[in-house]
């Protein structure tokens, strides 16, 4: 059979082929965009784009706990924890108790930690948080959803979906 043959079979004639290409595009120029910024952050900074992220949190907005960290991240918050954890071992931020209540941790930049935000580069992740808020709420909720059906659609099966995958192949 032919690669046309089994485009159109496939349902893809080429017109929608041109749209996948270009889609496909798109993602990979903003994994390499993340990943080309990534990389210089940690080669220039010595710290992962995630910790300079959350560093710059801080930065605009000082003495955050981890759940303001995470809101204002986009992260969750286990997530933002193991961060904050790796950047108080690099005497980048410290925690405190904070004021007024004895069981909530404030989180704060370091003398050392202005110092990295101070030389830090505009990173990939920043411009995309950026540009995202050009979006409209429904603009925004759309893109979610593609977004979601595409990693969802690259996601590796779990042990139970291959197994299921397996049985169903017998039957």
């Amino acid at each position: 059979m032919s690669s046309t043959s089994s485009q159109t079979t496939a349902g893809v004639g080429r017109e929608p082929r041109a749209d996948v290409v270009r889609v496909v595009d798109a993602i990979r120029s903003i994994i390499q965009s993340l990943r080309i910024s990534g990389r210089a952050v940690e080669q220039q900074l010595g710290i992962s784009s995630a910790q300079l992220y959350v560093l710059q949190q801080l930065a605009d907005r000082p003495a955050q706990s981890i759940n303001d960290l995470a809101y204002n991240t986009f992260t969750h918050q286990s997530s933002v924890s193991m961060v904050v954890s790796r950047l108080v071992d690099g005497d980048l931020v410290r925690r405190t108790p904070a004021r007024g209540d004895a069981r909530r941790v404030s989180i704060s930049l370091t003398p050392t930690g202005r110092a990295v935000v101070r030389r830090a580069p505009h990173t990939a992740q920043a411009r995309l948080m950026d540009g995202l808020r050009v979006f409209s709420r429904s603009e925004l909720r759309a893109l979610g959803d593609y977004l979601e059906t595409v990693a969802d659609l690259v996601s590796e099966p779990t042990e139970s979906e291959r197994e299921m995958g397996e049985s169903g192949d017998r039957a």
